[in-house]
């Protein structure tokens, strides 16, 4: 039986179509891959070996920390300190960026994550994940500076994330189309089964939190207003919600079957113009979408083309089917 083409395969054929390629990148990819396998595995034994449950602290955004948060966090730190691909790493659950360590080279990549998202899930056996979002450092070769970490997300070299859920996918895109890969157990490799993942440019399902309705500014009121009226409104046909609140389930679905996905703007609370961080979820996710076809906007701009001021900088997200985005922007615009 032929096993499919692993990651470890893609990977390699992917590199030898440039031939300047040193091989750094390649060997990174794989050694973040093999942190996503033993991430997964602690999410699937979370009860079995203690892991799940409050770790009893709060990260830099004054959220609660689970067990698995921590657990995660440290996997990827001590997965990717020793290889010397990296210049520097910055975490959604710390508050400066990680040191690499004296006795390790430095490299030429940045490497930017979210750990666990959406794991105040975990405990009730929702689908979490990792994202991931790797950047040339400016300079090789020397620590990265916090500066270096605020590069616009057009500059990222590669974003994906891993999907802990019915089973273990590795999503990625270094921007040549976005490619799904599921991880077999009985080998423990991940096996390329979503090739060339594209969004329609329309859909009828869409993924927003209904619950903040009063709080949204008018434009995105008027926009789900519309689509909850169905065949009775002006669109004239009936719209689904569907709505995990683990953004990695949702933008999942989005990828292999389309849709639309808000975290819009809010008054809810005036400090925060929006509850996903721009580098460690906004950036990566938008990066990919855009590889799928789709679009990804603040509702006033370009996601990918912020220009980021601060490590755990928070943005409105309005992502997915082209046309329906689109639509979302030109209510704004009025």
């Amino acid at each position: 039986m032929h096993i499919g083409t692993t990651l470890t395969q893609f990977i390699t054929e992917e590199t030898r179509r440039h031939p300047q390629a040193s091989g750094d990148f390649a060997a990174l990819l794989n050694d973040l891959a093999v942190s996503c396998k033993f991430i997964g595995a602690q999410v699937y034994r979370g009860a079995l070996v203690g892991a799940l449950g409050s770790a009893g602290t709060d990260n830099v955004q004054g959220e609660v920390q689970k067990k698995l948060d921590i657990i995660s966090n440290d996997a990827i730190l001590h997965a990717m300190d020793w290889t010397g691909h990296l210049a520097g790493m910055a975490s959604e659950e710390m508050d400066d960026p990680y040191s690499i360590p004296n006795s390790v080279p430095r490299g030429k990549y940045l490497l930017l994550f979210d750990p666990l998202d959406g794991s105040s899930n975990t405990d009730v056996g929702i689908s979490v994940g990792t994202i991931f979002s790797i950047l040339r450092a400016p300079v090789a070769g020397r620590d990265a500076s916090m500066k270096d970490f605020l590069q616009p997300g057009v500059e990222q070299v590669c974003a994906g994330y891993a999907l802990y859920g019915s089973s273990n996918m590795l999503v990625y895109s270094t921007g040549h189309g976005v490619n799904g890969f599921t991880l077999d157990p009985s080998i423990g490799e991940y096996i390329l089964t979503h090739k060339q993942m594209t969004i329609p440019e329309d859909t009828s399902e869409y993924a927003i939190n209904m619950s903040n309705h009063r709080h949204w500014q008018k434009p995105v009121q008027h926009y789900i207003d519309e689509l909850n009226q169905g065949t009775e409104g002006p669109r004239g046909r009936n719209f689904n919600m569907r709505w995990v609140g683990s953004m990695v389930a949702d933008v999942h679905r989005i990828l292999c079957r389309g849709g639309i996905f808000l975290y819009p703007f809010d008054q809810k609370d005036p400090k925060k113009p929006g509850k996903l961080r721009l580098l460690y979820e906004a950036n990566p996710m938008s990066y990919l979408v855009e590889q799928a076809g789709g679009v990804a906007s603040t509702g006033a701009a370009r996601i990918l083309e912020i220009q980021p001021e601060g490590l755990h900088q928070r943005v409105p997200v309005i992502l997915g089917a082209k046309n329906e985005v689109e639509r979302v922007l030109s209510y704004h615009q009025h």
